[in-house]
């Protein structure tokens, strides 16, 4: 078995204090400074016109090394990859779950196959079907829609605000009699505002989910993201923080919902080693359920990937932090609105310009430069998708749009307006977990030439 390399990330000179502090002084002037860019690529040896190779790229995979190459080996040569009985002595599933309930400070964690499995653990655990309603974020992925849909229930979308997360005030007035739960989401690596939103969750008995899949090791005035709510979600796919390229994990502190939590995720049975676990007899009854279990070889990967989360999050941070700084003063521009930003894992940087077009135009611009800016990406606009709008599902008879309430409800743009909005102003810029701080200082840069080229 060979091991990753660590990606080689590009050395871009740095510039004096003077040049930087000149720099921004011209920028908040209104003055264009293109020819600080010019002399950062000349000092490198580019052209003009040449910018350098800044490419953030995913985060768990760059943190591989000997420990995940261990951890694999040793279930490989024991012959048992499945996490409860084979030749050897599994562990690895059980260890992980163990580590990451203390991570993230609740009293029980479940290793599932992905964060959509974890989701739809979540909406079992809580008992959530036909005749319910949940209220889902109108800008998230796919699967905080699906697990609503796939368990019968009706998803009802409130729009977002400039945290890029849950409108709180929208998330109240969607509630009606109906309404079971509220998925919580801290999209692009910030912390949704979980105080209003526990608030008025707690006020109305609305249980609370917490998909921390995009947030994972974020936090939420010192409380680890996943542990605030009544149950929460992560995600270990590529993309995300620590990584097994696919892999999920739920927590709770509660044990009734742990324990329909664990039946789900394995045909709706219970294992003796989860009701040892919760410390008592079985509380619910065998329901049918799906098969979610974790395997050995994803439960070592993990583990090891774990061990070096909190250092993953403190090198996007710190790149992040610096490049929030640099251009927070800029003119024309309005940062993200950050609940916490202490807790914030740094994964972009996020500015608002005043429409769509200026946004399109300051991405070509940074873009021209090298520098990985986007609209926001990694989630979906849901209630304007096709398949949304029509109310399709596995059946035509699934019952979460068969119901008087399900029939009547129209998805769509109307639904949406203000989470519109957001995404057409918002630009997005990638963090790396290996930037350097000549590379902060090189983005900071780029983005403060643009905003006097957009008008």
């Amino acid at each position: 078995m060979t091991t990753n390399h660590l990606r080689k990330v590009p050395a871009i000179p740095d510039l004096t204090r003077r040049q930087f502090l000149a720099a921004g002084t011209a920028a908040l002037a209104g003055t264009v400074v293109e020819p600080n860019l010019r002399e950062l690529l000349a000092a490198e040896g580019s052209s003009p016109g040449e910018a350098p190779d800044i490419d953030p790229g995913f985060v768990g995979p760059q943190f591989f090394d000997k420990q995940e190459e261990q951890a694999l080996l040793e279930v490989l040569e024991q012959g048992s990859p499945f996490r409860y009985w084979g030749p050897g002595r599994p562990v690895k599933v059980q260890r992980f779950e163990e580590s990451f309930a203390r991570y993230m400070r609740a009293r029980f964690a479940l290793g599932v196959t992905s964060g959509t499995a974890a989701l739809d653990c979540a909406v079992a655990a809580l008992g959530i079907g036909p005749g319910d309603e949940v209220i889902v974020p109108a800008y998230t992925w796919w699967s905080d829609y699906t697990c609503v849909v796939h368990a019968g229930a009706l998803p009802v979308f409130a729009d977002v605000d400039r945290t890029l997360n849950l409108d709180s005030k929208d998330f109240e007035r969607k509630i009606t009699p109906r309404t079971k739960a509220v998925i919580a989401v801290h999209l692009l690596g910030g912390p949704c505002d979980m105080g209003p939103v526990m608030e008025i969750a707690r006020k109305r008995s609305v249980a609370v989910v917490e998909d921390c899949a995009q947030c994972v090791g974020g936090s939420y005035r010192g409380r680890k993201l996943g542990s605030i709510g009544d149950v929460g979600i992560y995600s270990f796919q590529i993309n995300k923080m620590i990584t097994s390229g696919e892999g999920g994990a739920l927590v709770t502190s509660d044990p009734a919902l742990y324990e329909r939590a664990a039946r789900f995720h394995d045909m709706g049975t219970i294992r003796q080693f989860f009701l040892d676990r919760i410390g008592g007899p079985s509380r619910v009854p065998t329901f049918a359920g799906e098969n979610f279990r974790m395997s050995e070889l994803t439960g070592a990967v993990l583990g090891a990937q774990l061990s070096k989360l909190d250092s993953m999050v403190a090198q996007l941070r710190r790149s992040a932090g610096a490049i929030y700084e640099g251009i927070q003063s800029l003119p024309g521009i309005r940062l993200r609105q950050r609940p916490d930003p202490q807790g914030d894992i740094g994964y972009s940087v996020f500015f608002e310009l005043k429409d769509r077009v200026a946004r399109d135009r300051c991405i070509d611009e940074l873009r021209k430069r090298k520098v990985p800016a986007s609209a926001l990406s990694g989630s979906v606009l849901l209630p304007i998708e096709e398949s949304v709008i029509h109310k399709r599902a596995r059946h035509p008879n699934w019952p979460s749009f068969n119901s008087l309430e399900g029939k009547a409800i129209q998805y769509g743009p109307e639904c949406c307006r203000q989470t519109l909005g957001v995404y057409d102003r918002f630009v997005q810029i990638r963090v790396g977990a290996r930037y350097t701080q000549r590379i902060d200082d090189y983005i900071i840069q780029a983005i403060r030439e643009v905003p006097g080229t957009i008008g």
